[in-house]
């Protein structure tokens, strides 16, 4: 386990893909990656974790949304056509 001024590690995975299920990049639902810095993880698409930034750091350092559940956020890219609906988790 990470010490708190690391953050925690972040899990991140595709729940679903609306419009017509095809992402542009190529990831499919199941894809998954771990966040434990502030490096973007290997294969996830750029535009997506730009969208996720302003829910991941608050979820590493201990922060929650209130309309999510505790140390959850469903984030989806900027892609208006074919959103990629992703799943943002604190690590155990």
């Amino acid at each position: 386990m990470q010490t708190p001024a690391e953050g925690r590690r972040v899990r991140i995975g595709i729940v679903e893909i609306q419009g017509t299920g095809a992402c542009s990049v190529g990831h499919a639902p199941g894809d998954a990656w771990e966040v434990d810095s502030a490096l973007v993880p290997a294969g996830i698409c750029g535009w997506a974790y730009a969208a996720m930034l302003p829910f991941l750091q608050p979820l590493r350092f201990g922060g929650s949304f209130p309309w999510e559940n505790e140390g959850e956020a469903l984030v989806c890219c900027p892609d208006p056509a074919n959103p990629v609906v992703f799943k943002l988790e604190v690590a155990e």
